[in-house]
């Protein structure tokens, strides 16, 4: 039986993963500093949310899409 990972803030995830995860969990691998900017799962469109910079957050880079 396969242990799931342990995810982590900043962490990469894979699309898959995305899918897996609630709001709640998706939310915890967010800096604290940009969570009130998470719209949840449904609004991120290709993993990523915009920031009110107009910066873009991406779980599956685990960081900003422009880095």
């Amino acid at each position: 039986m396969e242990t799931p990972r342990r995810l982590r803030v900043g962490q990469a995830i894979t699309p898959d993963e995305f899918e897996e995860l609630s709001d709640e969990r998706l939310a915890r691998l967010v800096p604290r500093a940009y969570r009130e900017y998470f719209p949840g799962k449904e609004q991120c469109a290709d993993g990523h949310f915009y920031l009110h910079d107009g910066t873009a957050w991406s779980f599956y880079k685990g960081g900003f899409l422009d880095e």
